[in-house]
């Protein structure tokens, strides 16, 4: 029984693309990479950036012969430039740092705070007070809220700021807070 010799041109046919490639030798190179990482998916991924590699470099590969041997190459760097970068990246401790967490707002405190707001915003002047709960209770824009009261857009601003004025002012809303 005599080994067939596969030259250049004979390996060429075989594989006339890299995809052709891939789809024959596919299965015998994820088993390399599954030799190099223990996890199976790890050995999709490792296997996947050399075949990237290779893809790059394909047009550049004069022996397409030695196309297992390049991509198997491409693997053991690949899998060493892992293996340095996780010497840096990763270690083992004890416990696992957990954030320290946020404290949610108390939801009572919020309805205290939203209580007093709406105490003060009806301490307003009515002229205020519509501006006010049209802009930031009704979300209108300054354009509606002139539309809707018959004003025009600077008196809105005008008078909003006035109006957050003497929100910001109102000793209800500053012990409130």
């Amino acid at each position: 029984m005599t080994t067939p010799v596969c030259t250049s041109a004979s390996r060429a046919a075989v594989f006339p693309s890299f995809s052709s490639y891939v789809r024959a030798r596919g299965p015998v190179l994820l088993r390399t990479a599954r030799s190099l990482t223990a996890n199976p998916s790890d050995a999709e991924d490792l296997l996947q950036t050399a075949l990237t590699k290779t893809f790059v470099a394909w047009e550049r590969i004069e022996d397409h012969r030695a196309l297992d041997g390049y991509v198997r190459r491409a693997l053991l760097n690949t899998r060493t430039s892992q293996w340095r970068k996780r010497k840096i990246d990763e270690f083992a401790c004890e416990e696992i740092p957990e954030p320290d967490p946020v404290p949610a707002p108390d939801p009572a405190e919020a309805q205290v705070l939203r209580d007093a707001m709406w105490r003060a915003v009806l301490r307003l002047p009515a002229r205020q007070r519509a501006m006010v709960v049209l802009r930031y209770y009704e979300d209108l824009s300054e354009a509606q809220t002139a539309e809707v009261l018959g004003v025009s857009v600077g008196t809105v601003k005008s008078a909003v700021s006035r109006a957050l004025a003497k929100l910001r002012e109102d000793p209800e809303l500053s012990v409130a807070a």
